[in-house]
This record gives structure tokens, C-alpha cells and sequence, in this order.
């Protein structure tokens, strides 16, 4: 896949700035990137905030035309947890990718991820929008007014990061882990997820809105869906917040 970055000093969200321009019959190319060097009004699941004073994070949105069903979206954004978790592993940072769509240092956050599907009428192959919201230069006392335990590569390595370049290293582990899934799907990832994100009979306890599940992890289902271990038996778990 070739990349094409296109930066912005400012955007209210780069999910959102793609979004638009596909249902505005804009031509977007597969590696179209939109990346923004101050973020005002991004998301992440169940439209938690993600904000980014200037210059501070690395966000930014990659668009792909595909064929997938929506079954499959989900796996492609483990597929990006496992690009980020590359590159910061890279950096000597002891990160870990997190079902479904977050990658943690410990028990702390550093980056999340959106995947979108996107639809126009007329056009024979869907869209998907993968945003990324990286922590690169946030300092421990900002990291403190984040209400979940957050980090950043600054504070694990103790050296601010340009974006730009960050972005670029970042350029290699995405061709390579997107090309995994689409060559294969989640069968192509499930091996080094696993290892990265379990391991098997780990405890989990499952927190979707007031539900609350506990068990342990039994594996992942062939989209990428959590098995979980329960007493009455193993359940499948397509979303949720799981600690």
C-alpha cells in the first residue's frame, strides 16, 4: 500500500474530515491519509472525547477502499493495534495491544483506535476510515487530567518525538499488518494477537453500558470476536469496555 499524507495545522476530527469527503464524492485513493497537528472534536468508542492540543499527539485518519464485510471491519482495527504496538515495541516501550481497539502500556492507555465503514450510492466498493489516536508528547501532569490512566511515548522514553517522522516509521508495520488482513482476514492475525493480547485464561470481566460479564478468556472467534469463559458456559463478545 502507498501512503499519501495530507497534514492540517488544525481539524475537529480527521475521522470525521474524511467521512465528508467520501459522501461528498471526493476521490480518495487506499492510503489516503489526513492528519491533524491539533485535533478539537475527535472520538473514540461510545463517543468518548479524544482531544489534542498542538503539535502534542499523533492523529490521524487512513482511508481504504474494500470489499469487506462489515462482519470484518472489526479485525482490521486489531490489525492497526498490532502496526502501533510494532512500532512502539520498536521504540523499547513494553506496550500491548487491548481487545478490541486500544493498545496500553500496563495498564495505561496510549493509543485507540475508529474503524468506520463508509457507503455512497453508485460506487461498487465500500470505504473504511481507520482513525488513530497516538499519545506522543503528552507530559505526565497532563496525562493526570485524563479521567483513565494514560500515557505517552514521552513518558515512557523520556524523549519528546516530531510527528511527522513519527508517523512515517509507522508507515511499514501498517503496510505489512493491513496486508495480513486482507490477504487473510482475522486468521492471518489471530497467532500474534493472541499472544500480544492474552494470554489464554487470563480473567476478564466484560463492561457493556450497565451489563457486566466476568470470566476468562477463551480466545477469539473468527472475526476477531472475544471468547469468554463463563460459568454457564463460552460467550461470544462483539463489543465492550474490558478490564
Amino acid at each position: 500500500m502507498e501512503f499519501h499524507v495530507e497534514w492540517f495545522d488544525r481539524l475537529a476530527s480527521t475521522n470525521a474530515y474524511l467521512r465528508d469527503c467520501f459522501s461528498q464524492g471526493k476521490e480518495l485513493r487506499s492510503g489516503q491519509i489526513v492528519a491533524a497537528r491539533e485535533q478539537t472534536a475527535g472520538r473514540g468508542r461510545q463517543d468518548r472525547k479524544w482531544l489534542s492540543a498542538p503539535n502534542q499527539n499523533l492523529c490521524f485518519s487512513l482511508f481504504m477502499h474494500t470489499d469487506a464485510a462489515l462482519i470484518q471491519v472489526p479485525s482490521l482495527t486489531m490489525a492497526t493495534a498490532l502496526a502501533v504496538n510494532d512500532l512502539l515495541r520498536g521504540m523499547g516501550i513494553r506496550s500491548a495491544p487491548k481487545w478490541p481497539n486500544d493498545v496500553l502500556v500496563g495498564d495505561r492507555k496510549i493509543c485507540g483506535i475508529l474503524s468506520e465503514r463508509a457507503e455512497r450510492p453508485g460506487l461498487p466498493r465500500a470505504g473504511i476510515i481507520i482513525g488513530i489516536g497516538l499519545n506522543v508528547n503528552l507530559s505526565s501532569e497532563e496525562a493526570k487530567m485524563i479521567d483513565r490512566p494514560a500515557t505517552s511515548i514521552l513518558i515512557e522514553t523520556g524523549k519528546a518525538r516530531d510527528l511527522n517522522q513519527t508517523l512515517a516509521r509507522l508507515f511499514q508495520p501498517l503496510e505489512h499488518w493491513i496486508g495480513e488482513w486482507e490477504s487473510g482476514g482475522f486468521a492471518n492475525l489471530r497467532k500474534t494477537w493472541t499472544e500480544q493480547a492474552g494470554p489464554i485464561g487470563k480473567p476478564l470481566a466484560v463492561h457493556d453500558g450497565d451489563l457486566k460479564k466476568n470470566g476468562a478468556l477463551a480466545g477469539f472467534g473468527d472475526h476477531g470476536e472475544l471468547l469468554l469463559q463463563t460459568t454457564q458456559g463460552i460467550e461470544t463478545i462483539w463489543s465492550g469496555d474490558v478490564s
